[in-house]
């Protein structure tokens, strides 16, 4: 993990890992509904580019565990501020799940869907526009063969395989794929996040500064440098976003 965690550091696009979204009670949780779930060929809900590389199985949206498991997922993202910080989310699509293993093993190139619909819920139908998307990985990485999430970039392909329990954050117009699962079970959870700010390197500038101020807070308390940083982030963000 820590190798992969350099990588997306160094990664020119906002690549994050997000350690620890979900805890191990959590996870186990989230496996053994997994476990008796009604599983999907994942082209049903392909754009028609994506369904021609698409090779996996997905959670069926009307399945009886879809909503307890979504609700497992988006309470970790919830208690999780470096996804605020970095997403300043605006809209969240409800989690969605997948399963790669077998001969539906993997997916190739491709890139998300610029808007989706929300399914389901009081807001049926409302439009999202996808600026980011996020997996959250659900299997032991070491209890299975390849499955790594490529995200290809302008200087590198970062190749992703976190922790059980981890996400990462990425933007929603990178081409990436998921390369073929040889053994075992890969298991994970993705969705979509309209943002405040529609911009990744305004949302970049933001992140950073907003960083830099909390390591600024912790060394120095509320300085009148932090405060008048702090009134800085906020004006950006009052130009920059869209509420």
């Amino acid at each position: 993990v820590d190798g992969h965690l350099q990588v997306l550091n160094r990664a020119p696009a906002m690549l994050l890992h997000l350690p620890q979204v979900l805890d191990a009670d959590t996870l186990a949780e989230a496996r053994s509904l997994l476990a008796d779930a009604t599983w999907v060929d994942g082209r049903a809900t392909a754009g028609p580019q994506a369904a021609t590389v698409k090779h996996n199985q997905q959670l069926a949206a009307d399945s009886p565990v879809a909503a307890r498991l979504q609700a497992l997922v988006l309470a970790g993202f919830d208690r999780h501020a470096l996804f605020f910080s970095a997403a300043l989310p605006k809209r969240v699509l409800p989690p969605m799940f997948n399963r790669y293993a077998g001969d539906a093993n993997h997916y190739g190139n491709h890139v998300d869907q610029a808007i989706r619909h929300i399914p389901s819920g009081p807001h049926t139908g409302q439009r999202v526009r996808t600026d980011l998307s996020c997996t959250l990985f659900l299997a032991d990485p070491s209890s299975y063969d390849g499955g790594e999430l490529v995200i290809a970039d302008t200087f590198a392909s970062p190749r992703v395989k976190l922790a059980a329990g981890d996400a990462v954050l990425y933007p929603g117009t990178s081409v990436h794929r998921v390369e073929p699962v040889t053994r075992g079970v890969r298991l994970a959870s993705f969705f979509w996040i309209e943002s405040l700010v529609r911009s990744d390197e305004q949302r970049r500038l933001l992140f950073d500064m907003d960083q830099a101020l909390m390591q600024l807070r912790t060394r120095d308390g509320e300085s009148a440098e932090a405060v008048a940083l702090t009134g800085t982030y906020h004006n950006l963000l009052r130009l920059w976003a869209d509420t």
